[in-house]
């Protein structure tokens, strides 16, 4: 009889948390990717939750900053550090200074104070912000962080209304809005001097491998376009970027293209040991001038190597030569590295091949995400100092250690693209379009932030790509407009239901123009004495994205089990709270969570078997180690998609019938079981378009697509898709750019064909399922997390 009743329990436990499967998973694709929200969102309500970041919205800004550029894990938080431990929900907001906004909506305005600079508390130096409160008149203003009262300037004053707000409070940005920018001083730059505009330089591996793979030929005809293309404040005006270019194996090669100069001259700096720069006077020039020199090098560089055996490269010298160009050019600036190998030869920064599989599980595993020596950590504090950021482009054949070479990079605000086995022909569109929106995307230069709190809470760790000397700066040699810093705070005091807390992001950087400005983001949210109120009030996205952030970090001194653990249990904690506290008395078996937290398992459970933490036996050290390195800088809405792939099935009369209204088919569970194999979905992860045949897809529905109704020409390689003259394949395709726009890397399209080999990559992106590498189903693992919380309550 007992073991009938153990069963029996079990049954009853099972169908209750099926029943709550179906239910939260049919909310999801309710809200996940609904229509856009009629009404603007506007951000003038304290606390308020902001649309979901898979939804369309319009943002209006009314004192606080929008969510594109600032999103929060809870905007109720709790009034004491003991209620946020018993919680376990995180507190912390992630930061995307310099996000681009949709062309309906409103960029930061500029502010100009003049010779006097920035109106500061004295106390705090927070910058001016709606949170002021001005008294006396209109004489003073106590500031909303630490209550200090400051004079304000004569230049400066202004009376106030019958409620006590200047009467010009609607007319300055930084009484009114929660986003906007201050133009800076001299005092606000180095050594008290006002900077040059940044420069651009290029360095391409002409090594046998980067050469036979076509890189160099593509890169060399690629940027005599992009050059037209470089960064600018004034459409209309020319970029005051300027440009040079290097070469190199295991040596480098310097090129003098000044505009007096008939054709480019060559500069061999063979001691790579001591680096140094070979000239001055010709290697940073404006494109203008130099035009029809810069054409010519470009030209002539796949000439010159076409024949070369050289399979040895360097890495070290290639950053400190940049480094030393912008030295001596007293500018900031970036550096383009288009890499093809580990940096075998003799030189600084040399590498050895230390991928090990069999280290892979264990607790040594940690040790092949650290950097190989410190010899990178020196030099990213180097570039950081001058304003050198690096963004490095690889074409990997086999092992090249990004987790060592990605070190600069990450540490300098930079980015690292990764292209393995790179082949022209399948894989040059997408190494152009991140080539392209990486010369051309804004940018800032030389950047530090800083996040002040008001009284009793307080910034305490930092995620993203910078770099940090102390534990308040966060310094970036250069900062773009898909860079996330993702902040964490923490109770130092006890907080007010009546005041709420404020949060003020401020980033001081060098425009593209070389003007040295602030910009300032502001975030009031509310403050709670009961559990309810916080759970009523988080954002699991957010809360994700934070906890992926921590997770993948934690590798570097943490085993993987350990890691997941951890992860499982503070989920389990958070959920375990709201159930004792917050929720109505029902049965034990019965899984109930807060309504904004229904997703977190089956995020969690994405989290925990993606390849960084659950690695397939085909996933190499270096693709994790760039897959932890690429989420450090994502924000919400492209880890959302990373962990939780999009599945949307095209079924040709609902996309013809939505054609006008540009809505998009509803997506559906990322499962198999919601393939048909009649039918066609398109799947996006944030790196990669897959387009699923069925096996027994309509022949009309293929011929609308592919042009042709055989199933196997449909497939045979494809990457992309004909150009075709009916309303469908136009549908699908604006589809596809629609997509592509709104993520900061070019997806590649790959056709995939139902019971095919390529198949088993697709499948690897139902992250529903039970996966290769052992990750558990989502119902699986929902069991799994609703047995951890009883233990828990228990």
């Amino acid at each position: 009889m007992g073991w009938h009743r153990c069963f029996q329990t079990f049954l009853f436990s099972y169908s209750l948390c099926m029943r709550f499967l179906l239910s939260s998973i049919v909310l999801t694709l309710v809200c996940l990717y609904c229509r856009s929200l009629s009404e603007p969102f506007t951000t003038g309500v304290k606390g308020q939750t902001p649309p979901l970041v898979t939804t369309n919205f319009q943002v209006k800004d009314q004192g606080n900053a929008s969510p594109r550029f600032v999103r929060c894990t809870a905007y109720n938080i709790p009034c004491t550090a003991d209620m946020a431990k018993q919680s376990q929900v995180p507190l912390a907001a992630v930061i995307k200074p310099l996000a681009m906004l949709p062309p309906d909506e409103t960029r930061p305005y500029m502010v100009d104070h003049g010779e006097a600079g920035p109106i500061r508390c004295n106390r705090c130096k927070a910058y001016m912000c709606p949170y002021m409160q001005f008294i006396e008149g209109g004489r003073r203003f106590q500031c909303g962080f630490c209550s200090c009262v400051t004079d304000v300037p004569p230049h400066y004053f202004q009376h106030l209304d019958h409620t006590g707000k200047r009467v010009d409070c609607c007319d300055r940005p930084e009484l009114s809005l929660g986003s906007y920018e201050f133009v800076a001083t001299v005092d606000y730059c180095k050594n008290n001097k006002l900077p040059q505009p940044p420069s651009f330089i290029f360095f391409i591996d002409v090594s046998y491998n980067a050469v036979k793979s076509g890189m160099v030929n593509i890169v060399c005809q690629e940027l005599k376009t992009l050059l037209d293309y470089l960064p600018r404040e004034n459409p209309e005006a020319d970029s005051v970027v300027r440009v040079g270019f290097v070469t190199y194996n295991k040596v480098l090669h310097f090129y003098n293209v000044k505009s007096s100069l008939a054709q480019p001259q060559m500069m061999v700096v063979s001691d790579v040991s001591d680096m140094f720069l070979p000239l001055l006077d010709g290697f940073l020039v404006n494109v203008n001038d130099s035009r029809m020199v810069i054409e010519s090098l470009l030209d002539q560089i796949p000439e010159m190597f076409a024949d070369t055996r050289e399979t040895e490269t360097v890495f070290g010298p290639v950053i400190q030569a940049g480094l030393e160009a912008l030295k001596a050019a007293d500018c900031a600036g970036k550096l383009f590295l288009f890499h093809s190998s580990l940096p075998i030869a003799e030189a600084p920064g040399k590498l050895k091949n230390r991928e090990d599989k069999k280290l892979v599980g264990t607790d040594k595993e940690k040790s092949l995400f650290q950097p190989q020596s410190g010899f990178y950590s020196n030099l990213s504090k180097e570039c950081v100092a001058q304003g050198c950021c690096v963004d490095l482009f690889l074409f990997p054949n086999q092992y090249v250690d990004v987790a060592t070479l990605g070190v600069v990079p990450v540490s300098t605000g930079g980015s690292v693209y990764k292209y393995t086995y790179f082949q022209a022909e399948m894989d040059r569109e997408r190494f152009l379009n991140d080539l392209r929106r990486d010369v051309q995307k804004p940018m800032g230069f030389d950047a530090v932030m800083r996040v002040r709190t008001s009284t009793g809470i307080r910034a305490t760790d930092f995620f993203g790509s910078f770099f940090m000397s102390n534990t308040t700066d966060v310094e970036l040699a250069g900062l773009d407009c898909d860079k996330t810093v993702t902040v964490e705070f923490r109770h130092d005091d006890k907080l007010s239901e009546d005041t709420g807390a404020l949060m003020q992001c401020a980033v001081l950087y060098t425009s593209c123009s070389g003007q040295r400005r602030l910009r300032v983001h502001n975030m009031a949210v509310n403050c709670c004495s009961q559990l309810a109120d916080l759970y009523r009030n988080c954002e699991t996205d957010t809360i994700i994205n934070f906890f992926s952030k921590y997770a993948y970090r934690s590798l570097l001194n943490t085993p993987t089990k350990t890691v997941r653990d951890t992860l499982v249990n503070q989920c389990a904690q958070i959920l375990a709270c709201y159930r004792k506290n917050c929720a109505s008395p029902s049965s034990a078996g019965q899984l109930i969570l807060p309504e904004c937290m229904k997703l977190l398992p089956v995020y969690l459970n994405c989290v925990l078997k993606s390849d960084v933490l659950q690695p397939g036996a085909d996933v190499s050290v270096d693709d994790r180690a760039y897959l932890r390195q690429l989420l450090s800088c994502m924000d919400v809405s492209e880890s959302h998609v990373f962990f939780y792939p999009r599945l949307l099935p095209l079924v040709r009369h609902t996309l013809l019938v939505k054609l006008d209204g540009g809505s998009l088919p509803m997506a559906v569970r990322n499962s198999e079981e919601r393939l048909s194999k009649g039918g066609v979905y398109l799947l996006e992860t944030g790196l990669y378009l897959f387009l699923w045949v069925g096996a027994n897809a309509q022949q009309e529905l293929l011929s609308n697509i592919f042009g042709t109704n055989l199933l196997n020409a449909c497939v045979a390689f494809q990457t992309s898709l004909p150009e075709l003259d009916n309303p469908f394949s136009q549908r699908l395709r604006e589809i596809i750019d629609s997509f592509r726009s709104q993520r900061s890397r070019y997806m590649k399209l790959m056709v995939v064909k139902q019971e095919d080999k390529a198949e088993l990559i697709f499948k690897h992106f139902l992250c529903e399922d039970k996966s290769a590498s052992g990750g558990a189903s989502y119902v699986d693992f929902l069991c799994h997390m609703h047995k951890e919380i009883r233990q828990l309550l228990s």
